[in-house]
């Protein structure tokens, strides 16, 4: 997992689990072994295998079983970093020969999903190893060199493969069927200790904007299983099993001020895991579906100001240019309520959702705006590079009219802002035709508080143009106490977004 100083000196830190003695391992390595399979693997073993298991009473027994079960599956992967070489000409400048870095060793868990050696791991236990540096731990304590297959950054998932026949796989069950509060088991090697079992239960479901996944523009797919289950250094990419000894998660972070387990533990949903998995076998790399749009949970003042009954669904405040939301009709200020019939109420269960899909696949998103629900099919388009990130619905141009008369300035002290005409200078600078300036901010104000910033530029309220500052106190009067109101912005940093505030 990727951390940075300002992240380790910060009040509760996630970190990543592939550690061993206070070594992170280090990221960026993106090369992809040729031995991919090129076909379908099946992944899991039989549910037949587990035998009687899920007759055996709950209690002491029922853990035993499980642990007795699932344990041979899961693996230690023992991985050698390789060492950054320095500048050329460091020697000459300090006029001595400088001790060539050394490679450090780091250690985590992976999980048997075929019986013929392919394993799957946490993308940070192996993402810098030393290509022939890969060594896996069987549970009868053979010692097998791995190759890399593929890496999936975006998800923190990784497979690896080992020449071995007869192993035994893991049963994978079925993470959208978990519920809060249900038994589970985490197993792996924290700290070099094998064959680790520890329980707990599920302390939350679909947890995400943790901030531990993502590339440089912040994209990443987080969609965690939370477990009070022991989680430490050495986990990562072990198991987290259910009490009929299917593995449900794999175990990735913790969220922690010791470096230590304090009951927070985070696994990545195995349907996930599995759709990832046998993307990086067939192909060596994941070619996921993208929807094209930046959403964010709907809160009670948005849900006010756009009619909605109670806070739900999430809002789409940019759309990717050209991307595949925006070709099949969606809006700016739109909610998305489902997909594909399933309630979303947090942008990352949207998120994981599409990540399961393809370029080309289809969904239905049920949308909903100005008071009416109806479905939209949306075909997936492939994501196009680190660039392409969600813009807003391009700049305004044509169909508005010229400013009215009127005055040139006004403020809003109930909602704590003030606003004033742009000059003709202001709009080419700032590359717009109409709007309205935010002259002022009072920093304890309604306004401040939902994100209005001073040099923010009105450009519409409630879905309508502004034009003038008339247009605005037009549309601010006729709003009643406790209700709220849309305003869409262009920010000084020329992106456009979506801010609620609530009338006083």
């Amino acid at each position: 997992m990727h951390l940075t100083k300002r992240s380790l000196l910060t009040g509760v830190l996630l970190v990543g689990i592939g550690i061993v003695f206070g070594v992170l391992l280090v990221t960026n390595f993106r090369g992809v072994d040729s031995g991919f399979a090129g076909s379908d693997v099946r992944l899991g073993a039989d549910p037949s295998t587990l035998g009687s298991l899920g007759d055996t009473p709950l209690g002491e027994g029922r853990f035993i079983a499980v642990a007795k079960a699932v344990t041979p599956a899961v693996v230690s992967v023992r991985v050698t970093t390789r060492p950054q070489e320095r500048p050329r000409g460091f020697e000459w400048f300090f006029h001595f020969e400088v001790p060539k870095p050394k490679p450090q060793e780091g250690s985590g868990s992976g999980v048997i999903v075929t019986t013929g050696g392919y394993i799957l791991t946490n993308n940070h236990v192996v993402t810098d190893a030393d290509r022939d540096k890969i060594t896996v731990v069987l549970y009868d304590k053979r010692q097998l060199k791995a190759r890399l297959i593929g890496t999936d950054p975006l998800t923190d998932l990784a497979v690896i493969k080992i020449d071995a026949s007869g192993l035994p796989a893991a049963v994978l069950g079925n993470s959208d069927s978990l519920r809060v509060g249900q038994w589970v088991l985490a197993i792996g090697n924290p700290f070099n200790l094998y064959s680790t079992v520890t329980h707990g239960i599920v302390s939350a479901l679909a947890r995400g904007n943790l901030g531990v996944i993502g590339d440089d523009q912040g994209y990443g797919v987080e969609d965690f299983i939370q477990t009070d289950a022991a989680i430490n250094p050495g986990n990562s990419g072990g198991a987290l099993v259910n009490l009929r000894g299917e593995v449900i998660g794999v175990n990735s972070a913790i969220a922690t001020t010791t470096y230590g387990f304090q009951g927070y533990g985070f696994a990545i949903p195995i349907n996930l895991a599995k759709s990832v998995a046998e993307e990086l076998i067939r192909s060596g790399k994941v070619s996921r579906g993208y929807i094209g749009v930046q959403i964010q949970p709907v809160d009670g003042v948005m849900a006010k100001s756009l009619g909605l009954e109670k806070p739900q669904g999430v809002l789409v405040y940019r759309l990717v240019e050209g991307g595949s939301a925006k070709a099949a009709g969606l809006r700016e200020g739109d909610v998305i309520l489902k997909v594909d019939g399933k309630p979303v109420n947090e942008p990352n269960e949207l998120q994981a959702y599409v990540s399961t899909k393809r370029p080309g696949d289809r969904v239905t998103v049920t949308v909903y705006r100005d008071g009416k629900r109806f479905d939209r099919e949306v075909t997936l388009r492939a994501r196009k590079g680190p660039d392409d990130t969600a813009q807003s619905s391009g700049e305004e141009s044509g169909g508005v009219q010229p400013d009215r008369p009127g005055s040139n300035n006004a403020s809003f002290s109930e909602l704590g802002f003030g606003i004033s005409l742009l000059s003709g200078s202001m709009r080419s600078s700032r590359s717009v035709n109409h709007g309205v300036l935010v002259t002022e901010v009072d920093p304890s104000g309604p306004a401040a508080r939902r994100g209005l910033r001073e040099g923010d530029i009105i450009l519409e309220m409630d879905r309508q143009a502004v034009t003038s500052v008339a247009d605005a106190e037009r549309i601010l009067i006729g709003k009643r106490s406790g209700s709220a109101t849309m305003l869409r912005v262009k920010g000084t940093d020329n992106s456009t977004r979506l801010v609620f505030i609530e009338i006083p």
